[in-house]
């Protein structure tokens, strides 16, 4: 077969794929997005024809001639914790069959590196966002301000009245941590934690809310250290609590990997749990459960999160009202052999 191609760059064209597969233009572009609409027998022939003739889709082009594109921008601060990985799965669950491609950032927990995504991504006129959390540069909220998209905050609850958040409380779910653990006859509570963003701190406060209502203060048993979180720096902290404060008897982590690395560490150096220090977690990481002791820990609703906060944004783009605007999701209190 002899073609042309497009007649700038020699390149097939969606038009010529439609020709080949005998559909129209748009069908053939809704196939090649897996618009969950078009007949399976139609977006096969459309798959095979584009396959044929070598066809990449030019999504510059097309966001230019829509005025937007058909992406979505998702921005996460990590792409190492399981967290953000069960949302982004629910999230391109949500938004494949609706044919919109889901463009992943991740700014590292780094307010300069988000914002510096946030300008490069606007310049593709994404038809939509999903944010972590409300806390970002000024020049990130001016540009978002400005550019008029509609975003969806992930993961707490808050902001403005006007803004979309799927979520928890974050402040809620700390609290209920030491209420777990007075609860268990501790009175020696404390809390470690690192990473140290808006999420961990809101974390924090809420534990020390649970302690202020018992009656209790301890910020001598705070442990707190910007380094990502990891197993092995759970470990460290744990021993240098231990250090710190030989009387601590329960202890509230901001991530289950440090809670491991803390369990691990005290079955090294002959530390009972939860007989001599009880552990909560938080987030609920699959190791929790198959811990020696099962850790208990809270479990927070990640995919779920992804899945509202998709389908909130797609309410969003078809012009619908969000029937709750601050979509709470809760947390649950996973209770097992460490407290």
């Amino acid at each position: 077969m002899t073609r042309s191609g497009s007649r700038t760059t020699g390149r097939p064209t969606l038009a010529e794929v439609a020709r080949l597969s005998g559909v129209s233009p748009i069908t053939a572009s809704r196939a090649l997005r897996g618009v969950a609409t078009v007949a399976p027998e139609l977006a096969d022939r459309v798959r095979t024809a584009a396959t044929t003739l070598g066809y990449v889709a030019n999504s510059a082009a097309r966001a230019l001639a829509s005025a937007r594109s058909h992406s979505v921008v998702v921005l996460i601060p990590s792409l190492s914790n399981q967290l953000f990985i069960d949302t982004l799965e629910a999230i391109h669950a949500v938004m494949r069959p609706r044919g919109l491609e889901v463009l992943i950032g991740n700014y590292h927990y780094d307010s300069a590196e988000e914002e510096n995504l946030i300008r490069n991504y606007l310049a593709y006129q994404p038809c939509g966002m999903l944010l972590t959390g409300f806390d970002r540069s000024e020049a990130s909220l001016h540009m978002l301000a400005a550019s008029a998209i509609p975003c969806v905050h992930m993961m707490e609850l808050g902001g403005q009245a006007s803004d979309l958040a799927v979520g928890f409380s974050q402040f809620e779910a700390g609290r209920a941590a030491a209420r777990h653990l007075l609860e268990r006859g501790r009175r020696r509570l404390g809390f470690i934690a690192a990473q140290l963003d808006p999420r961990v701190m809101q974390r924090a406060e809420g534990f020390r809310q649970g302690l202020r209502e018992a009656g209790l203060s301890a910020p001598e048993l705070e442990l707190l250290v910007p380094e990502p979180s990891s197993i092995a720096l759970g470990g460290a902290l744990f021993s240098q609590m231990l250090a710190r404060a030989g009387d601590v008897d329960g202890l509230f982590f901001c991530n289950d990997d440090l809670a491991q690395g803390a369990i691990l560490q005290a079955l090294r150096e002959g530390v009972a749990v939860p007989q001599r220090v009880a552990m909560v977690g938080f987030n609920d990481l699959p190791a929790s459960a198959h811990m020696v002791p099962r850790l208990t820990s809270i479990r927070t609703p990640r995919a779920a999160v992804g899945r509202a906060a998709a389908q909130a944004l797609l309410a969003r783009l078809d012009g619908k009202p969000v029937a709750t605007p601050q979509h709470d999701l809760g947390f649950e209190l996973m209770v097992r052999e460490s407290t």
